[in-house]
């Protein structure tokens, strides 16, 4: 009987260890997934001194948050790239969290930075919203068809406050109010 090599055993021993098939091992060790998408950024937010969290709208993977490092530095090369309303071809590894590996502008989106970080909050994590995506893409976004596909149909709605005509919707509480009631509400947070 030929006994493998030692190089040959510890391949052997890494490919159990990566199937989850060698007791000695424990636990399954997962190598780094990787995800490749184009994306719609929809919020930066800070993360410490240099780094940041950037909020995306990916076509494949729904919403999904990535921390990208030190870019905040002069010298980042992703900074540009990384804005809000951009869309972009992202590439993002999961290693104790989403870390924004590399990522390249196709285009540019025309929304306010305030409607596209009330998407972002409204918008659940990892869920696909490929009808939404086509609306921002091909520049037929309306709020009111927005709400409709998550769940929020402004036409059955009323007022929270006061029960009359629902015309906007408040992103903190999830509920729709009037004319008059919205204008007692924070401005950055009503929507319609």
């Amino acid at each position: 009987m030929v006994k493998p090599g030692k190089h040959a055993t510890l391949k052997m021993l890494w490919a159990q260890a990566l199937a989850g098939s060698n007791p000695a091992f424990g636990t399954r060790i997962n190598p780094m997934q990787e995800y490749l998408s184009e994306a719609i950024v929809l919020d930066r937010l800070p993360n410490g001194d240099l780094d940041g969290r950037i909020v995306f709208l990916t076509r494949r993977f729904g919403k999904l948050i990535g921390k990208a490092k030190s870019i905040k530095k002069i010298t980042s090369k992703l900074s540009g790239h990384l804005q809000p309303g951009n869309v972009v071809q992202v590439r993002l590894v999961e290693k104790n969290g989403l870390q924004v590996v590399d990522a390249l502008k196709k285009s540019r989106l025309e929304f306010s930075p305030a409607e596209l970080h009330f998407l972002g909050e409204i918008l659940a994590d990892s869920e696909p919203e490929f009808t939404i995506w086509e609306m921002l893409v091909g520049n037929n976004f309306s709020w009111e068809k927005v709400l409709r596909i998550l769940g929020w149909d402004p036409s059955f709605a009323s007022c929270a406050a006061c029960g009359g005509q629902a015309e906007s919707f408040h992103s903190r509480t999830q509920e729709f109010f009037c004319k008059d009631c919205a204008s007692k509400l924070r401005p950055g947070e009503v929507i319609y």
